[in-house]
């Protein structure tokens, strides 16, 4: 799962700094910074507020995270079939423009 890193895609296309994220979620720029390099895990709490503050659903991000190695063997090939037309979709619908 790249959760950070689709955090920083996110805020990115949001055109939002990322002190001024740490900012409105009360976090301090170099946690922040942590989790947008997969180097530190937020919890449940502090992903409601990224997300609040990105404006975009919690599950959506959670899926835009997703990649081979998270899923079981034998949805691998199904997986792949599908994420990149849903990952599209749910990127321009939430976010206004494609992630990866």
């Amino acid at each position: 799962m790249n959760l950070g890193n689709t955090i920083k895609i996110i805020r990115s296309k949001r055109g939002i700094r990322q002190n001024e994220l740490a900012e409105s979620t009360n976090l301090s720029q170099t946690y922040l910074s942590q989790i947008e390099n997969n180097q530190k895990e937020p919890n449940l709490s502090t992903l409601k507020q990224i997300c609040a503050c990105l404006d975009v659903p919690l599950p959506v991000v959670f899926f835009l995270s997703l990649d081979e190695d998270d899923v079981p063997g034998n949805k691998k090939e199904a997986f792949k079939l599908v994420a990149p037309a849903i990952n599209n979709f749910i990127s321009e619908f939430f976010i206004g423009t494609k992630v990866s």
